[in-house]
């Protein structure tokens, strides 16, 4: 690994840790002329997702692409570690189906599912620029569909939290002491 301040190509790992949530490995560097201590990430590397652009053309999968395309529709509510857990379920759903190209219009779905879910507006947002919405009412359309999905979370919600009235115990005769 070559060292970020003198460009030196000698560099040793003094700590070796396991970082988001197993799927990559923080280590920690030193340099072996400057003394500069560093961070780096190592993530395992399997088949790479290509995605199949709207114009034909295909692109390696880009998770920082689509980390920027998240954040300029994101709302204020939406963090970024959000964010990068949004992408990281996508990404490893995406490996799961043992897909090698994925049409992007399938990666927006997937970004809208998740986003529907932790934020509407950001949600909201992501839909107008993905689905490159042709007029009003269309919006409204959009937006009338959220809602009504929102409620229907909420309602499910309410019904696992009704609890059904515990019947009173039945009295156990008291014991009769011996003398």
């Amino acid at each position: 690994m070559r060292c970020p301040a003198c460009g030196n190509t000698d560099t040793r790992v003094i700590d070796s840790r396991e970082a988001e949530d197993g799927t990559s490995i923080r280590r920690r560097r030193v340099c072996d002329r400057c003394e500069e201590r560093f961070t780096t990430f190592e993530r395992s590397e399997s088949a790479r997702i290509q995605v199949l652009k709207r114009d034909g053309t295909r692109q390696e999968f880009d998770r920082r692409k689509l980390a920027s395309a998240i954040e300029k529709a994101g709302s204020k509510a939406l963090t970024p570690d959000q964010i990068s857990g949004l992408i990281e379920d996508l990404e490893s759903s995406l490996r799961q189906s043992g897909l090698s190209e994925v049409p992007s219009q399938r990666i927006g779905e997937m970004v809208l599912e998740r986003l529907a879910e932790r934020d509407p507006l950001s949600y909201l947002r992501f839909k107008i620029v993905y689905s490159r919405t042709p007029d009003i009412d269309a919006l409204y359309d959009e937006l009338a569909a959220l809602v009504r999905l929102r409620q229907e979370v909420r309602d499910r919600r309410v019904a696992e939290q009704i609890t059904l009235p515990i019947a009173e115990p039945v009295g156990v005769a008291p014991r009769r002491r011996r003398r």
